[in-house]
């Protein structure tokens, strides 16, 4: 699953020599929280983020004075002098677990993709990723149950599985092996899951009960 199916193609971009008004402007406007810096050849150069621009205006509890100096000086700053440059990239082949890895390690809330000469090709946001797993395990499909398999050693056990779907007429959309956890998640479309239960039960697989439910 790479991130090229997921991100935003082409987003809006700004370059260095913005001015913070205007990139607040953007952010406000388009209610956006990110926006990728870039050259005139559209090369990354930077991230600024709506932090980054609250951060740079005055304090509520600042004076009338204070807040008036501040405000006259925000109004000539460019956008190259608060925003980061230490940037962390993707390119479009990445997967969602790389970005995941990325998203975890720099706690950031978005990530440019970059081409392999540097030029920006799009934007990878933590809601792009929650959404393409929700994709990728079938949440809120229509008649979509979870099923969980205890996973035995071989290959008997997703056999033994993949026939009794098929004995019952149920296809599946979506399977993951976890071979730490020793369990099979297997994603089906039935609205009858009790029957498939003991049908799983009735050919020697061990189904993983709800935590609180039971079977």
């Amino acid at each position: 699953m790479y991130i090229a199916n997921y991100m935003t193609i082409a987003p809006m971009s700004i370059t260095p020599d913005t001015l913070l008004p205007q990139a607040r402007e953007l952010l406000l406007s388009r209610n956006f929280r990110h926006l990728p810096v870039v050259d005139d050849n559209d090369r990354l150069l930077g991230i600024v983020t709506d932090r980054d621009i609250r951060s740079a205006y005055p304090s509520s509890l600042s004076s009338d004075e204070e807040r008036r100096r501040i405000l006259e000086a925000i109004a000539a700053t460019p956008i190259s002098r608060v925003m980061a440059t230490e940037l962390t990239t993707l390119t479009p082949t990445a997967t969602l677990d790389d970005a995941l890895m990325v998203f975890e390690r720099r706690r950031v809330g978005a990530i440019p993709v970059v081409d392999n000469d540097g030029l920006l090709v799009g934007i990878f946001s933590i809601g792009d990723l929650l959404q393409a797993y929700g994709t990728a395990f079938g949440l809120g499909e229509k008649g979509s149950s979870l099923v969980e398999i205890r996973d035995k050693e071989g290959p008997e056990t997703l056999e033994c599985l993949i026939r009794v779907l098929g004995e019952q007429g149920i296809s599946f959309t979506r399977l993951v092996r976890s071979l730490k956890e020793r369990i099979i998640h297997v994603r089906v479309n039935t609205y009858n899951i009790r029957q498939l239960h003991k049908s799983l039960t009735a050919a020697g697989l061990e189904v993983v009960p709800v935590p609180g439910r039971g079977q």
